[in-house]
């Protein structure tokens, strides 16, 4: 085997793998993102997935494609595992197809019909000819999608050729012979498909390969057999890459391919070689080439999914028991998880996502609140370093969220879409600020205790009185916000106005224990903080209420909405200021 051979046979590889890309990327435009629905929409049931996936994957020609389509939907949380493995158990049928469009290279010179009057190379230069015009010169790019379908398709069977060209001469060579018969124990067989999969990590392309080879005349099942299913589990190599970093979910649904193909060749293998040992098959010494390379390929995967797909409950089990969930990891991070690229193009699913994070996002952010609040009364260091890991989490979700809500805007969005990505640009940084006031308030209690500081009772009933009106205004807020309650927003402004006035009060009472010797200095700058917290936060909560009043309407101007509530809804206005003024009333002095 020279140097020339090897570089010839990776060349056709490269155009292989190259044609196949490009066929499969002009197949997905002319589909444009309807795949990726389908797939999402009509995977309801098992057997579906199943033929789902098998479809796709024969219109895609990439079973990794499929499967980290796949393990993307099950990771942003809109599809569960079990509905996957029936996905993943299609993909791994429908990439078979290759095989099959590898085959027309020898219709030519095989069929009576009017084809037989064309060569191979004939049949691919006009082929490649409508492509080139195609993509050249027409202006629709449903037109142009189908030029590189043809292109594709001749740059696959060009590759064919040449690696078929450059392997056609080691009929002959000793070494070659000596090294497939190697490949009759089962084991390397199954190595060798494995290794090379790994490394082209493509199984369609490693069976180009075996069919060239196949075209030498030396291939025999009992070598096909093996690197076969070699190649079968080597394909789960780029699904399993795709799953790093994402959720529990995402790493279960991506080594289900991998269990999958693990355990097809287990069960074949050991059924069809025990039986062999009895009955000495004699298909063992058959010949192959192309077309029976692509039938055994087709038989061993459908025969793996039919013996398995019974068992896809098990198959979960079995996911789940080496992927353990960790039940906070999945509270923090589960909305979060949803927002991925590919449901920009259907904004209607993007803005849910969207929705469900941020109210995640603000159910976090009241949380740390409470979490800061119950710090001030019991503190200790596990509790406050929980507060600062929170924080992290929240930071998290506005980061991703305002990057995510931004590309959104990008999309083409109906009025009603327009109005709730407004309302969400808006208020995300407002939960955020919340979560961060949490912070300082933890901060605060970390001083009380590291400083040994003890408020008077007085001072204590006080901030207690404007505790609760914080923490109530925050609850409604975001009741308001997350069931969009116009009613509830109503009442945010004249309890942050209550907490405004309530904050001013306490500052000018404790400037006179300051004078009167009371409380010390050191007690005044921690008092006013909280104070100050506290105000930020009844703040930010009017912000996210006149966002989810005023947008509701196609407007936002918080000083107009402010105004114009107060005139127009005075008598309510001060309803309810004066209902909140007696549930959260000061002791006389």
């Amino acid at each position: 085997m020279g140097i020339s051979m090897v570089i010839a046979l990776l060349c056709g590889v490269a155009l292989f793998l190259y044609g196949m890309t490009l066929m499969g990327d002009g197949l997905k435009a002319v589909a444009g993102s309807k795949l990726e629905m389908i797939l999402y929409k009509l995977s309801g049931t098992p057997l579906r997935g199943v033929l789902l996936g098998t479809g796709i994957t024969a219109v895609i020609q990439s079973s990794s494609a499929t499967s980290i389509m796949t393990v993307g939907f099950v990771n942003s949380g809109m599809m569960k595992v079990k509905q996957a493995i029936g996905i993943v158990m299609g993909a791994i049928i429908g990439t078979s197809v290759t095989g099959w469009i590898i085959c027309l290279s020898d219709v030519g010179g095989s069929s009576s019909s009017l084809l037989s009057l064309l060569s191979t190379d004939t049949l691919t230069g006009l082929v490649a000819i409508a492509g080139i015009y195609l993509k050249m010169f027409c202006k629709q790019k449903t037109k142009q999608s189908v030029g590189n379908i043809l292109m594709g398709f001749a740059i696959l069977m060009t590759g064919m050729d040449a690696m078929s060209t450059s392997v056609s001469v080691l009929k002959e060579e000793p070494a070659f012979i000596k090294l497939l018969t190697s490949f009759r124990n089962p084991l390397v067989g199954i190595l060798f498909g494995m290794l090379v999969t790994c490394v082209l990590q493509s199984a369609s392309a490693t069976i180009g390969i075996l069919q060239a080879l196949a075209s030498t005349g030396a291939i025999s099942f009992e070598i096909a057999f093996p690197i076969i299913m070699g190649i079968a589990i080597g394909a789960a190599v780029p699904v399993l890459l795709s799953a790093l970093g994402t959720s529990v979910a995402g790493k279960r649904t991506a080594f289900v391919y991998l269990l999958i193909d693990v355990l097809g060749v287990v069960i074949i293998g050991s059924v069809f070689y025990l039986a062999n040992s009895f009955i000495h098959f004699s298909v063992m010494d058959t010949t192959m080439n192309k077309m029976y390379i692509a039938s055994v390929n087709t038989l061993f995967r459908f025969a793996t999914v039919v013996i398995l797909f019974p068992f896809i409950g098990v198959l979960e089990k079995i996911v789940t028991l080496i992927f353990k969930d960790n039940p906070e990891d999945m509270e923090d991070n589960a909305e979060i998880d949803r927002l991925e690229d590919k449901f920009i193009a259907h904004p209607a699913i993007a803005i849910a996502q969207s929705k469900d994070a941020v109210s995640s996002m603000a159910r976090k952010a009241r949380k740390n609140m409470s979490r800061a609040f119950y710090l001030l009364y019991d503190y200790s260091d596990d509790k406050y370093k929980k507060i600062q890991e929170k924080e992290d989490v929240i930071d998290k979700y506005e980061d991703k969220l305002g990057t995510y809500i931004v590309k959104i805007t990008s999309a083409d969005l109906t009025q009603e879409q327009s109005r709730e990505v407004m309302k969400m640009l808006h208020t995300i940084g407002d939960f955020e600020r919340i979560g961060d006031h949490a912070v300082n308030i933890s901060n605060c209690a970390k001083e009380i205790y590291d400083k040994k500081l003890n408020f008077s009772e007085k001072a204590q009933a006080e901030l207690n009185v404007v505790i609760s009106a914080v923490s109530a205004i925050v609850v409604t807020t975001i009741e308001a916000y997350v069931n969009n309650d116009l009613d509830k927003a109503h009442k945010v402004e004249p309890l942050d106005e209550l907490i405004g006035d309530l904050c001013d009060e306490l500052k000018i009472r404790h400037v006179k224990r300051l004078q009167s010797g009371e409380c010390t200095l050191d007690h005044g700058f921690t008092f006013n903080d909280l104070l100050t917290n506290f105000e930020r936060i009844g703040a930010h909560c009017s912000n996210i209420a006149v966002a989810t009043i005023e947008l509701s309407h196609d407007v936002y101007d918080t000083h107009e909405y402010l105004e114009k509530f107060r005139n127009e809804n005075l008598n309510d206005y001060n309803k309810n200021f004066e209902e909140y003024s007696l549930q959260y009333k000061l002791e006389e002095v």
